[in-house]
């Protein structure tokens, strides 16, 4: 896996890990979004899941596995990846 990879797939998991919590804003114990609610939402692993969330593995996953993530969280799959590379690509001082 390339470096390029490697932080696309961090992104794309810390995008998920804010969406999903965003989504559980105010929300009772029983609405909320969990990690394990959202793999079977989507029919993956929790560990998959885990694993696209965490801050010490990239984990990818496939465009229709994102896709249906998106429509779990109500969000669009744009987000996920829209600000990719602003951080990496802004000039320095």
């Amino acid at each position: 896996m390339t470096l390029e990879e490697i932080n696309l797939n961090k992104h794309i998991g810390q995008k998920i890990k804010y969406y999903r919590e965003l989504h559980n804003l105010g929300k009772s114990r029983k609405d909320r979004i969990t990690q394990e609610k959202l793999a079977e939402m989507v029919n993956v692993s929790t560990t998959l899941i885990g694993s696209m969330e965490s801050e010490k593995k990239y984990q990818g996953c496939s465009i229709y596995t994102l896709w249906k993530i998106s429509k779990a969280l109500n969000v669009s799959i744009e987000d996920f990846v829209k600000d990719y590379g602003a951080e990496i690509n802004k000039p320095s001082k």
